[in-house]
């Protein structure tokens, strides 16, 4: 049996080069032929392998998975992996920071050497810290931000010429949130501090099983359902974390001593009691938490434990999205088990039972001390998005160390200029006694260094407000991003005409417009 990869690895380099653009198309898809290299190969030479094996060196059989590592004189550099497929050509793409310069190996391993791996079509794009971030504003322009054409009017609907006109956003039209817990039901100025900011959230424990029914047919939704109406007074979704999770570390105490028959039923239980209790009142549920990583009741209940919970939730509540939920994806894991690959394995495992589920992929994001590897994230989300599911990151965090806030930028910005990601839910739910990695106020509310990267990015994001004029015609042309606004319009000569509108700029429609007009009467 034969294995054949193509690859493509980025770099993040730290060198300047003319300006180049990046590629995010990605697959994971069998392919009968082996694609063209991304960048006709970059820096490798002889990707196609046309002149042999001139600049390669035949290695071992291998077998899949397959890991692709850059070794450097001080270490090896994970670069991406891939559970290659028999018998036909897989693309693994991934990408490393490159902090020296010198010359290094490129190497691909796997665990086993039952298999032959042929490698073609290899490609190696260096691109300078500027570059990548002139990346991020590009995608920025076009995935989250849109053109607004005005025209203000008088009462006559004549054109009002250099009118004075400010726009402010009053919310943030892309999901942007952290998880909260019970302590912001008795926290004002808990409440006043995340709801300012934020427009989507997540409870941290509030809706697990293991706080909802302590005892058998002993429920408790005391404190999820007082969040709840606090979400919904002030605008903000919630997403419902977790109808089942799969980790036996996390299951009510009196669920370990069920027999298979007793656990299906209190499983069924469960599934009933919350998801009717808040059917339709959510944006999304994490249906069985990370079984990628943990299989506590496939099990004891049988291996379609999953496809089975997700329709069943679905026959509950059919018009909410349900999240495989899970950690190591995006954050540079070599363990494999929920690579970007396995990943989408799994959701397609799930679907195969029923092609109408409403899945999307949920990437936890707990991303380790080390500086976060953006090029393997920015590949591992490529490879996401083929799969054509919607992608959020979920529980997003970095561990603590001196440049936790640093690290945390880097992070939110890729994932808010990444195409594919449709919100972000930060991991960071304050509490008196500590936050579970991360947190972004202190006691009194007042900002940590994390919480200035939030505020710092929310007004990049939008949340400021724009002063300009109208031109002779009444005109004024801006780019904003997607959200809701408010628009003050004043005039010079008219000293007592001010208006104020309400409207909101809304991400391209079905017609692909690529400018919204709304003309303002006064």
């Amino acid at each position: 049996m034969n294995i054949v990869l193509l690859l493509c690895v980025i770099i993040l380099a730290g060198f300047e080069a003319e300006a180049l653009y990046y590629d995010y198309s990605a697959t994971i898809e069998c392919l009968a032929h082996p694609q063209k290299p991304l960048y006709n190969g970059g820096i490798i030479e002889n990707p196609e392998l046309n002149d042999g094996l001139k600049a390669w060196i035949q290695v071992s059989e291998a077998d899949v998975p397959v890991i692709a590592m850059v070794k450097t004189t001080k270490e090896y550099k994970f670069s991406g992996a891939i559970d290659a497929k028999p018998n036909c050509w897989s693309m693994l793409k991934g990408g490393f920071t490159a902090d020296t310069t010198e010359v290094v190996e490129l190497y691909f391993q796997s665990n086993t050497t039952s298999v032959e791996i042929w490698i073609d079509n290899i490609s190696l794009q260096p691109f300078t810290e500027k570059e990548w971030s002139s990346h991020q504003e590009q995608t920025i322009e076009k995935a989250r931000k849109r053109k607004v054409v005005f025209q203000a009017l008088d009462e006559q609907g004549n054109p009002l010429q250099n009118a004075s006109v400010n726009v402010t956003m009053n919310k943030l039209g892309f999901p942007f949130g952290s998880s909260i817990n019970k302590n912001i039901l008795s926290n004002n100025a808990y409440h006043y501090w995340f709801a300012s900011r934020f427009t989507v959230t997540t409870f941290e424990d509030e809706m697990k099983w293991y706080t909802n029914e302590y005892a058998p047919g002993k429920e408790n939704y005391f404190e999820a359902d007082a969040m709840l109406r606090y979400a919904k007074k002030h605008g903000i979704f919630v997403r419902g974390h977790n109808v089942i999770w799969d980790d036996s570390r996390y299951q009510p105490n009196w669920v370990s001593a069920l027999s298979p028959s007793q656990l299906n039923v209190a499983v069924q239980r469960r599934v009933n009691s919350i998801v009717q209790r808040y059917k339709g009142q959510l944006i999304g549920w994490d249906v069985v938490n990370e079984n990628l990583h943990f299989s506590f009741f496939e099990s004891k209940l049988g291996q379609d434990f999953s496809a089975r919970m997700y329709n069943q939730v679905h026959n509950i509540d059919p018009r909410t999205t349900l999240f495989l939920n899970d950690y190591n994806t995006i954050e540079e894991s070599r363990d494999g088990v929920s690579s970007p690959s396995r990943y989408i394995q799994k959701i397609r495992q799930i679907q195969s039972s029923n092609r109408q589920l409403p899945l999307a992929i949920g990437l936890e994001s707990h991303f380790p001390s080390s500086p976060p590897n953006l090029p393997y994230m920015r590949a591992s989300l490529d490879i996401l998005r083929s799969a054509g599911f919607p992608i959020w990151i979920t529980e997003l965090d970095v561990a603590s160390q001196p440049n936790q806030a640093g690290y945390f930028e880097q992070v939110l910005r890729e994932a808010h200029s990444h195409p594919g990601i449709r919100g972000i839910v930060m991991w960071t739910a304050w509490s008196p006694h500590g936050c579970y990695r991360m947190c972004l106020t202190d006691n009194n509310f007042k900002n940590l260094p994390t919480g200035d990267v939030v505020d710092k990015l929310l007004k990049e994001w939008g949340k400021t407000t724009i002063s300009t004029m109208t031109d002779k015609y009444g005109f004024l042309e801006t780019s904003l991003f997607h959200g809701e606004y408010e628009v003050e319009i004043s005039h010079p000569v008219k000293k007592n005409l001010t208006f104020t509108h309400k409207i909101q700029v809304l991400p391209k429609d079905e017609s692909k417009k690529t400018r919204q007009f709304i003309k303002l009467s006064v």
